[in-house]
């Protein structure tokens, strides 16, 4: 979508001038992963607009493939305005126009299946399943088990505004458990879906391979198998290092016969200008660090990293820590890792030489 930013705090009735931007989970986490070396392809549909003409530009510009785009003669671009507050806020307001968008009309016939599964990872998200009942059609087949697909990465993106009838966000618990890796908060899995911490959603969700649960300002955990009834491995190497990446072996794991592995890290520090968008930068960074064949305790903290760049921008979209400088921050032991106190500019530490062990100066 094109996104329309507020120059000023205010309600949308007040606010009269706006800054235009890019914004949706999956380009953001295309844009995020390519601005870090990542080779990704972007896969939708936009009007023949000039806001589809923007996107597919500003999503070029940070080295995403879009040839696959589709444009539609007969249909916009959607946009959504929103104001500067906090989304988890109550006085925090989006307005969607999506309905009847071009995005709104991709159907399963419609996509290209090699171009899909072309890539070591394919990453969905439960926003794209509410806009419409051919999109819902769409990620229902892309999450049916099937031999030869990708892994599978869904975010379940519960967003109250876009399921008016709270009984069909049920929906996004099937769509998760079709998937490989799946990404959902407490609050979502709460809101959503009625449950309670990360036990109650790992015992809701015993399907995926691996299941990360965002826990706020508190931190993350993840919960991994090694294997699947399938028998195929949870991650998009099945190795670390050249050894098996096992319950055994990772990092800050702990066994549990009902669960798997299960790893918590917690969350930054983080001065905070606006969180939208940080859980589709955790994302990117979690989805950069399981290419890279990294054990979980580095995944979390390189999903919290980037998650730390996007809430100290305004936008949706920030330049995440570049990947030399993420890993120093990553190595870190875990007194100096709970010390980090991260302000807007922080990224820009990373060409002041700092080494694993110190502090990253608040800005």
């Amino acid at each position: 979508m094109v996104t329309f930013l507020p120059r000023l705090p205010g309600r949308l009735a007040d606010v009269t001038s706006f800054d235009r931007a890019i914004g949706g989970a999956e380009s953001n986490v295309a844009c995020t992963l390519a601005r870090t070396g990542h080779p990704t392809r972007w896969i939708s549909r936009v009007g023949t607009d000039g806001f589809g003409d923007h996107l597919l530009a500003a999503i070029a510009a940070c080295g995403v493939d879009v040839r696959h785009v589709r444009r539609d003669p007969l249909r916009p671009t959607g946009v959504y305005f929103r104001t500067a507050g906090d989304r988890a806020t109550g006085s925090h307001e989006v307005a969607y126009y999506r309905a009847g968008s071009a995005a709104s009309a991709m159907t399963a016939d419609g996509l290209d299946r090699a171009a899909l599964h072309a890539g070591r990872i394919l990453h969905l998200s439960g926003i794209t399943a509410a806009l419409s009942a051919d999109c819902l059609g769409l990620l229902t087949e892309l999450t049916a088990r099937r031999p030869g697909r990708p892994l599978l990465s869904f975010d379940v993106n519960y967003r109250p505004g876009l399921w008016r009838d709270t009984a069909r966000a049920g929906v996004l618990l099937d769509l998760a458990r079709g998937a490989d890796l799946v990404f959902v908060g407490d609050d979502e899995a709460r809101d959503a879906w009625g449950l309670d911490g990360p036990r109650a959603i790992r015992r809701a969700l015993p399907e995926p391979h691996t299941l990360v649960v965002k826990q706020g300002a508190a931190g993350a955990t993840v919960f991994r198998r090694t294997r699947g009834a399938d028998g195929r491995r949870d991650d998009a190497t099945g190795t670390v290092d050249g050894r098996r990446d096992d319950a055994t072996g990772t990092a800050g794991g702990h066994r549990d016969d009902a669960t798997g592995t299960a790893t918590f890290v917690p969350a930054l520090d983080v001065d905070v200008v606006a969180a939208t968008g940080a859980g589709d930068a955790f994302a990117a960074g979690f989805l950069s660090a399981t290419l890279r064949g990294l054990p979980d305790r580095a995944r979390l903290r390189h999903g919290h990293l980037w998650a730390a760049a996007a809430l100290t921008v305004p936008g949706d979209l920030a330049t995440p820590p570049s990947r030399p400088y993420a890993d120093r921050l990553a190595a870190l032991d875990d007194p100096a890792w709970e010390r980090l106190h991260l302000a807007p500019g922080w990224t820009d530490a990373d060409t002041s030489g700092h080494r694993a062990g110190e502090e990253v100066p608040t800005k």
